[in-house]
């Protein structure tokens, strides 16, 4: 428990890890401090997917970037992240799923990557074993995939071997300001003196952001996930089709997951509703409303604390929601009806995981004016895993003042200020 830093990051997920990584090999004394332990919650419960296939234009860039970290990330921190390039495919079910698709090569053709339009057959090709022939698809040869449970670890040793301090089982109750500038944190086992912060509380993030008295518009939508014992036959390639995404684990399994999210009406819904209409009504179909146990506790959930109480974030050490088996099951039912060799799948874990979502799907990459020294990286909107890398560099850059890898602007947390503030 050092006394005196010149970083904190709060938060031991990819953000985190990957900004205190980017510190450390600079040669700037850093400290993680994580509530839980490192990649607990969503670091390691994603799909693994490392992809610029479909994002939002305003992210390519940083896209772009983290897969060509990725590519040299196993070199970088002297471990296996379990990154290898597959491809990705994302298949057309329908008019309105080619429409959007077709209309993504524009901006494919912008940023020069190598995304191409596949028809009838050709993803056969990719995708052999198929029970009927696919027709039409987009295909990013270049695209990858790594290993969630891997990954992350391997980076927080790397930057411990350069000298980082990670502190786990260790809540950050709030900022010590002095004059309104960032002099330190307090901890549950005390304070640390540090001349920035860095927020990557993931799930976390609004409900310390709010104790600092910081608008900060997040909200927490649920992932299921499983995993296969080892199959041979499968396709190898990740791919999404039919609303189900899978793709090759490493060790010879596949993760299998919905693209039907859990989204639990809390408190912060109706706070946040018209920030968030606007995603609800395009992304609706893809989300399964309910209220349930989740409201109640939000309500309980303390706003405001001192920072001598024990606060939300040493009551939960790590956020584990139950798995949702039946949408998972019938993902797991609607990929062997297009793959016979799917019929085989043993499954071997189901999971359950909380995404950080922002109204726009876009990051908040971003230092906060009124705390100077003060910088937030969340809200990644389930693509974190894949942008982690760069989006670390990223975050390291406005921390130390370096040129920024990627224009930060789109990911300013203030853009959503002059709207929904």
């Amino acid at each position: 428990m050092p006394r005196r830093t010149g970083i904190v990051v709060i938060g031991g997920g990819i953000a985190g890890v990957s900004t205190a990584l980017s510190l450390a090999q600079r040669g700037n004394h850093v400290v993680i401090c994580e509530k839980g332990e490192i990649a607990g919650e969503q670091s390691s419960r994603n799909w693994g997917w490392v992809r610029k296939q479909g994002r939002d234009p305003r992210e390519i860039p940083l896209a772009i970037e983290s897969l060509r970290m990725w590519q040299d990330l196993n070199t970088v921190v002297g471990g296996e992240t379990g990154f290898r390039t597959t491809g990705n495919i994302a298949l057309a079910v329908n008019k309105t799923d080619l429409a959007r698709r077709t209309a993504w090569l524009e901006h494919a053709r912008q940023f020069q990557i190598d995304t191409r339009l596949l028809g009838p057959g050709q993803a056969n090709d990719l995708m052999p074993g198929a029970s009927s022939k696919f027709e039409l698809a987009i295909h990013t040869p270049s695209d990858g995939q790594a290993e969630p449970q891997k990954a992350v670890p391997a980076m927080a040793r790397a930057a411990q071997r350069l000298g980082a301090t990670i502190l786990t089982g260790c809540a950050v109750r709030g900022l010590d300001r002095v004059g309104g500038k960032i002099r330190g944190v307090v901890t549950e086992r005390g304070r640390i003196a540090c001349d920035a912060v860095v927020l990557a509380g993931g799930a976390w993030s609004r409900l310390f952001a709010g104790n600092e008295n910081l608008y900060l518009p997040q909200l927490l939508v649920g992932s299921g996930a499983m995993r296969t014992e080892p199959l041979e036959g499968g396709p190898e390639i990740a791919a999404i089709i039919d609303r189900v995404a899978f793709r090759r684990r490493l060790d010879g399994g596949y993760t299998v997951a919905s693209f039907l999210m859990q989204a639990d009406i809390v408190p912060d819904s109706f706070r946040l509703l018209r920030a968030f209409l606007p995603r609800l009504r395009a992304d609706g179909h893809d989300l399964k409303l309910r209220i349930g146990r989740r409201f109640v506790s939000g309500l309980r959930t303390p706003r405001h604390w001192s920072l001598d109480d024990e606060t939300p974030f040493e009551q939960t050490r790590v956020f584990d929601p139950a798995p949702n088996i039946s949408d998972t099951d019938a993902a797991l039912r609607r990929l062997a009806g297009l793959f016979p060799v799917f019929r085989q799948a043993r499954v071997a874990q189901h999971w359950g995981g909380m995404i950080d979502v922002t109204p726009d799907a876009i990051p908040i990459i971003s230092p906060v004016a009124s705390h100077p020294g003060f910088y937030i990286a969340t809200g990644f909107s389930g693509h974190g895993f894949g942008v982690g890398p760069a989006a670390g560099r990223l975050m390291a850059d406005l921390v130390t003042g370096a040129p920024p890898v990627v224009d930060p602007a789109p990911f300013r947390l203030d853009r959503f200020y002059s709207h929904f503030a």
